[in-house]
């Protein structure tokens, strides 16, 4: 029987590969990505992917009450890939640098209302890019991310590996 793994939109695909090369038997049940944005409507979106089933969660806190699951550690999901808290830095994942337009920014209304950048971003320095499969196509569209919000862009090469050590250890002492 497969383990139920309800996983943060943006970190689902990169669950499946690990869970393929590892050759887990993982069924993923991924929830909007965007919730970040909203992160007290988290647990109730993992509530109804859940439907009742014994599972684990891939989200760290990310903002949101998850008492009760067994999830990924760390406040925010960009730890697997190894960032710390760094004060005035913006992370960035592949995932989110291939939706920055629809998730961030068309979720935070900045298409519409683009002089909230600065409310929103006007305290960071930084934006860090942790680069799961960089291409030239991805480093493009990060470099055009950092421009829309005016802040310098920095590459960190993490790969998956980090993710990786995280679920390993979530999915211990389960059959997989």
């Amino acid at each position: 029987m497969s383990t139920v793994v309800v996983s943060c939109g943006a970190l689902a695909l990169h669950v499946k590969k690990i869970a393929a090369r590892r050759g887990w038997d993982l069924e993923v049940r991924p929830v909007p990505p965007e919730l970040h944005n909203r992160p007290e409507k988290i647990r109730a979106a993992v509530e109804h992917a859940a439907n009742g089933d014994d599972v684990v969660v891939a989200y760290a806190h990310c903002g949101a009450d998850l008492a009760g699951y067994a999830k990924l550690p760390g406040a925010h999901c960009y730890e697997v890939y190894g960032a710390e808290h760094e004060p005035a830095t913006y992370f960035l994942t592949d995932f989110l640098v291939r939706s920055f337009d629809n998730v961030v920014w068309r979720g935070l209304g900045l298409d519409r209302y683009p002089e909230l950048r600065d409310d929103y971003f006007g305290n960071y320095e930084r934006v860090v890019w942790l680069a799961q499969e960089p291409d030239n196509d991805l480093l493009a569209q990060a470099q055009h991310a950092a421009e829309r919000l005016g802040l310098p862009l920095e590459v960190r090469e993490t790969g998956d590996t980090g993710l990786e050590q995280a679920l390993e250890r979530l999915l211990e002492g389960r059959e997989c």
